[in-house]
Parts: C-alpha cells; structure tokens; sequence
C-alpha cells in the first residue's frame, strides 16, 4: 500500500482554506531569502503557489548572498515587531558566514512558523500545543491521522536524531503514547529494532538502506529523507521492494515536501489566530 502524502496535504489545504474564506483578515505569510540556491527558489514558489491558494498573502524579501548577519538580524527584528505579519521564515540554508542557529533564536517564537525555534521545540518536549511544531514531523502526524494508523501503544523506531525531524517526531509520537526508539548511525545490530517495529520513519540520508530483510512483514514505512545521485533522487527505503512484499510505505519523492508545505500554512494560520 502506497501512503499518499500529496492527497493528505490537499485535505490540508482545503481545512485551511475554508477556514480563511471565514475570516475578515487574512494571515500573512513573510519568507525571507538570503541567496539564489536553485532549490530555495523552488520551495519558494511551492510555499506561494498554496499559500494564494489557501488565502494566506504571502510575500518575499531577498537579500544578496553576501549580507551580513548583523544586515540579516535587523530585518528579523523589524518582523518581529510588525503585527501586519502573522509569521515568516528564513529560508534555509544560509550563506557559511552566517550563523543559522543566531538566526533561529532571533525570530520571535509566536512567529516561527518553520517550528525552529528552541521554545517552540521545547514546547512538544513539554507537552504544550501551544507552540509551533516542525512542518514535517507535524505532516507526518498529519499522515498518520489521515490513514487512521493507530500510534498509541505502537513500538516506533526513528533512523535520524536531527532537530529538524527526528527529535521531534520522537517528541510528538511520545505524546501520542507510542514507545518510541531513536536510532543513529552509531546504533549496533539496527535490524533488530527495526525487524520488531510496527512502524518505522526513515530521516538518515542513506540509499536504500532500509531493505525487505531489515523490516517486520507488517511494518509501516515513512521514508523522509531523499539523496540525489546522477540527477536520481533515491530515499531511504528500498521502495520498490518494499511495496512488493506488502508493506505501506510512503513514495521519495513527494510526499514529505506536500505535507511539509501544508503544515507551514497551518502553522501560519495558527500564528495569525493568537495575535487577532
């Protein structure tokens, strides 16, 4: 069974869109760029396309690749302060000479809709939905509620301890009560975590690591993470054989960005509904 991340993004999107439709303001959404890296612009035009589609304005403020931190935080504080704007990011990555984590911490948490922030972070340790979540584990819980796959009680391994995906997916799949296993590349014997899960989420960045003989028969796949060789975008699982042998996986690539972007409209409007 292929998990179709597009489609539970579209029920996203249309959740947020009818709720908008109701309101006499609309959320604005601010994307700050610091550099022309081809899949920045990319992304970019995606987080446009469906934030015009869900009602949220959006616009976009580039500076050149040789900006200066110090440039950088001062546009970040003036965000800060404008109640015009209901949340924005700093597209990453940035430029080398330039600190991302400084970054991360200046953006106001209430306005982070990226889900960086270490409150925001701190927050989903805490069990406090106030915060902002990370747009991708959040579409992962997305997917999971979609697909009515049952998490509480579950054993759950996660390939990848980033601050980005792995840590809070752990996090919010805790709260969830699901038993959750952390697993990095130091992990010894990994099949034997992965062969005893009932589900597991790939974020590591290794082609096709995750085989037919690594993983229980009924085992669910949420592959993350996607690796570019020779222009071909490989993820973490064998897909193909995977799907042969019965298994639901998620398809790379696709599925994480869709949700991803939804979640960031989602967390927009959340933003925009504290302040108004």
């Amino acid at each position: 069974m292929i998990l179709d991340g597009k489609i539970v993004a579209q029920s996203v999107y249309e959740e947020i869109k009818a709720e908008i439709s109701t309101l006499s303001k609309k959320p604005k959404l601010w994307v700050i760029l610091v550099w022309n890296n081809p899949s920045s612009l990319r992304y970019i035009k995606q987080k446009q396309k469906w934030a015009e589609y869900v009602g949220i304005e959006f616009e976009l403020f580039a500076f050149e690749e040789n900006v200066s931190e110090k440039v950088l935080l001062e546009k970040v504080h003036l965000l800060n302060t404008d109640t015009n704007i209901s949340g924005y990011i700093v597209q990453l990555p940035l430029p080398k000479h330039i600190n991302e984590k400084n970054i991360i911490r200046s953006i106001a948490p209430e306005k982070d809709v990226d889900g960086f922030h270490p409150e925001n972070q701190w927050k989903i340790v805490i069990w406090d939905t106030s915060g902002l979540a990370p747009c991708t584990p959040a579409g992962m819980m997305e997917l999971l509620k979609y697909y009515n796959i049952e998490v509480s009680g579950k054993n759950i391994v996660i390939i990848g301890r980033s601050n980005i995906v792995g840590k809070p997916i752990a996090n919010l799949l805790i709260n969830a009560s699901a038993t959750v296993t952390i697993c990095n590349s130091k992990t010894q014997n990994i099949e034997f975590y992965t062969k005893n899960a009932d589900i597991i989420i790939t974020a590591m960045g290794k082609p096709h690591f995750l085989t037919v003989e690594k993983i229980h028969p009924k085992s669910i796949i949420l592959d993350v993470w996607f690796t570019v060789i020779d222009e071909k975008i490989y993820g973490d699982s064998d897909f193909e054989n995977i799907v042969k042998n019965g298994n639901a996986i998620t398809p790379v690539p696709g599925w994480v960005w869709a949700l991803t972007v939804s979640c960031l409209m989602k967390n927009t409007l959340k933003a925009f509904k504290r302040i108004n």
